[in-house]
């Protein structure tokens, strides 16, 4: 077993598992969505990317490309919450939350892809 696949396939999965779980519940509840947990989505997907990083195959550079829209996705995401909650007089209301959580959505398809392109590769390694 080689541990930097292992390691490498975990990440990816890591990374769209824990954005989903950022992403699920009511798109304008802040209670249902944590700041932590879009933190912790940034940092495993940072991570992710890192590890990318060294593919040098055609596939590897697509996995690059959806793991750096992901993670802009994310930093989107947690500048606008930052701005709302920090410097705009009204806070995290509804609207914005909704905001916050779609744009956290399309760093989630960008996930899904990677996945689903890590699988694909799967596949054809072992055939």
């Amino acid at each position: 077993m080689d541990f930097e696949r292992v390691s490498f396939a975990f990440f990816i999965v890591f990374a769209l598992t824990i954005n989903f779980g950022f992403f699920a519940g009511d798109i304008d509840n802040p209670a249902h969505h944590h700041v932590m947990e879009l933190y912790s989505a940034i940092i495993i997907s940072l991570i992710a990317t890192i590890i990318k990083l060294g593919d040098r195959t055609h596939i590897g550079s697509v996995l690059l490309a959806t793991s750096l829209v992901a993670d802009l996705h994310l930093l989107g995401a947690a500048i606008i919450w930052g701005y709302s909650q920090h410097v705009s007089d009204t806070g995290v209301t509804p609207d914005i939350m909704a905001t916050i959580v779609s744009v956290s959505g399309g760093a989630l398809i960008a996930n899904i892809t990677s996945v689903v392109l890590l699988v694909i590769e799967t596949v054809v390694v072992r055939r």
